[in-house]
């Protein structure tokens, strides 16, 4: 049975099993602490560090894993990336306290320390950068080292950039952008289960935001109704007893089905209904 290696907890941990749920392949472990379990029965999950994935996966222990861009290049390990699951959003960032006047990171001058949780990916920024820097490496809580005089900047993340505000931090520079990723060796890539998980898993996350629309629409306003209403490769029209109505069938989007529902009745249309989409291929 193929293996796939999870956080065991921290930020990505309910989006995950959400998402796998969804995809009909639901958690399934003896209790909450187990370290294993069975999702939906096709795969078996081991419950790991979020940040040791990457290594777990390149070495032969899962087969795939998810977890943090962030962490795939930190672990400058050479992983396939099958897919972006959108969800766990945030960018790695340079940031310097406020009082500095730094805004840029040609105002750095000398050979600056940085505090980072990141080292590898930091020194490789700097470099690309052609900026000396001394990495002070920490474990969490970088934004404090400034203050401490530990460092003179962080490379921390940061998703809203509330926290470096809150502890007297500007962004000077994105070093890169991070989400959840479903990741594997270019071997267990290829193999056609990884190939299904990965067209499963896309097809939930792709009917996220959508709606499935249906309405009769009369004939002489077609025209005007297949404008508003393109769906995936056009709306879909079939004839409806009686003869003046046609039943239009389309994908929208679920940010403005409200408006869209209000011009379908301004061009005469009746019997809308709107549905939640569970899966979506296109």
């Amino acid at each position: 049975m193929p293996r796939i290696a999870l956080p065991n907890k921290g930020r990505l941990q309910e989006d995950i099993r959400i998402l796998l749920d969804d995809a009909g392949l639901p958690i399934r472990g003896k209790s909450e602490r187990s370290l294993t379990a069975s999702l939906g029965g096709e795969f078996e999950a081991i419950f790991v560090r979020a940040q040791d994935i990457p290594e777990f996966v390149a070495d032969g222990a899962a087969d795939l894993g998810i977890t943090g861009a962030d962490l795939v290049a930190e672990s400058g390990r050479e992983l396939h990336e099958l897919l972006d699951l959108q969800f766990g959003k945030c960018r790695l960032v340079v940031a310097a306290r406020d009082d500095s006047g730094i805004t840029t990171l040609a105002q750095l001058t000398g050979r600056p320390r940085v505090a980072s949780a990141f080292p590898r990916v930091t020194r490789a920024f700097f470099a690309a950068q052609q900026l000396a820097v001394d990495v002070v490496p920490v474990s969490g809580a970088a934004e404090i080292a400034p203050h401490l005089g530990i460092a003179d900047i962080v490379v921390d993340l940061t998703s809203t950039g509330s926290t470096l505000k809150v502890n007297g931090l500007r962004e000077v520079a994105t070093v890169l952008s991070s989400s959840a990723r479903l990741v594997g060796r270019d071997d267990t890539a290829a193999q056609p289960w990884a190939q299904e998980l990965t067209m499963a898993l896309g097809s939930v996350l792709r009917a996220r935001g959508q709606r499935y629309l249906m309405a009769n629409v009369p004939k002489d306003r077609l025209a005007q109704v297949c404008e508003r209403l393109p769906g995936l490769n056009g709306p879909t029209m079939s004839e409806v007893l009686g003869g003046c109505f046609v039943a239009m069938h389309a994908v929208v989007a679920a940010a403005t089905v409200y408006r869209t529902i209000a011009a379908l009745k301004s061009f005469g249309c009746e019997g809308i209904l709107v549905m939640r989409i569970e899966r979506l291929m296109p």
